[in-house]
């Protein structure tokens, strides 16, 4: 008797009917998708506009607005806010010239709404281009049935122990590589930097890829990739949660491991820069904390607990090749002398904005104690 999966009833809409309107000519019409992160700082919305032509680059984007109070960020009696364009994607579900639209989010004072973090992430990024920031970040992330279940579990019960799942093959060990395949190429017809996937530790737990990004160009680019994602689980029926620690008990958690370097980092004899700039870190441990995920900390603290690959909430530590650290030198840098570092810390939900601009500020501003400092606009 075949399981009957926990999947959403429009997935079971006949797709092919679909296709037949999707192949309609558009005549130059232009249909753009704008997508902004809400007032829970984790989730992403959207709605979409036609123009009369193709827009060439940002700057035809046309501003617009929403009802910030269907979405936790204004008042019913105040509720316009405002949706600035800040980069364009080619369209993976309504292909071209049809664009996604990554907006910044504008209070009615046109002062940035509180879970707008690129705004003062562009600040920093700008006072520090000179020392040319690369990223690239793993996004760790769990397919659930729509009963909020991992996809593919017994219903009654657990799938036998981790071990076999990290990069497995085989109906018995990953369970969504459709998902995850769709993704991949979605991101890449959109033009958004996914560099990989693999399966991760737990059963239903994966891994995208996101970089190398310069500067502000990395949170625009993950966020724009888990839309795509959110939208491809969708067209599936399933649910994708970047929960830290979506199931207790001997399972791991799930992180957005950050690789970070500067051009200093990157030329022969970097690896002084990169001790340097760990040793800044260490100083900073309990203001990184507090940025990494969404909740000050609170996520995080399920599972930044020591186990699980993982360095324990309260202590900083670094080494090489050692994923049970806060940050991981990888052992090709170590013998290489130049490179990266991996700054284990960030939870699956946090804002890249948040963890970027803290790096930077840390490493490069040379700031210290929990409180930040305010740069006057250029």
């Amino acid at each position: 008797r075949a399981v009957a999966m926990s999947v959403s009833h429009s997935s079971r809409l006949n797709k092919l009917v679909r296709e037949q309107y999707m192949r309609l000519p558009q005549d130059g019409l232009v249909q753009v998708t704008y997508v902004w992160i809400d007032g829970s700082g984790e989730g992403v919305r959207c709605k979409s506009r036609t123009l009369d032509k193709e827009p060439k680059s940002i700057e035809d984007v046309p501003e617009w607005n929403f009802d910030g109070s269907s979405t936790a960020q204004a008042e019913g009696s105040n509720s316009d806010m405002f949706l600035v364009p800040v980069r364009m994607f080619r369209d993976p579900f309504c292909l071209d010239p049809n664009k996604l639209v990554l907006c910044e989010v504008l209070k009615y004072n046109r002062k940035p709404a509180e879970t707008n973090l690129r705004h003062t992430c562009k600040k920093v990024m700008d006072l520090v281009k000179d020392s040319h920031p690369w990223f690239g970040m793993e996004q760790e992330y769990t397919l659930l049935g729509i009963n909020g279940h991992p996809y593919g579990w017994p219903d009654n019960g657990f799938p036998g122990p981790q071990g076999p799942y990290y990069c497995g093959v085989g109906a018995d060990k990953v369970y969504g590589r459709d998902i995850v395949e769709s993704h991949s190429r979605a991101c890449l017809y959109a033009g958004v930097k996914i560099c990989g996937t693999n399966a991760e530790v737990m059963p239903s737990q994966w891994e995208f890829q996101v970089g190398p990004c310069e500067g502000i160009e990395m949170g625009d680019h993950l966020w724009m990739a888990r839309f795509i994602l959110h939208r491809v689980c969708e067209d599936f029926g399933v649910v994708a949660t970047l929960d830290p620690k979506p199931m207790t008990g001997n399972w791991n958690g799930a992180g957005c491991h950050t690789n970070y370097s500067t051009e200093e980092m990157r030329r022969e004899g970097g690896l002084k820069h990169i001790e340097a700039a760990i040793e800044k870190l260490s100083k900073r441990h309990d203001y990184h904390i507090c940025v990494y995920d969404p909740r000050g900390g609170r996520d995080n603290s399920r599972r930044l607990t020591g186990h699980h690959e993982t360095s324990n909430i309260f202590e900083f530590s670094a080494g090489v090749a050692n994923r049970g650290a806060s940050i991981r030198i990888p052992r090709q840098v170590g013998q290489d002398g130049y490179g990266y570092f991996e700054d284990r810390r960030p939870a699956a939900n946090c804002d890249p904005y948040a963890v970027t601009e803290a790096i930077m500020r840390t490493t490069v501003l040379n700031e210290t104690g929990v409180e930040t400092k305010d740069y006057a606009d250029h």
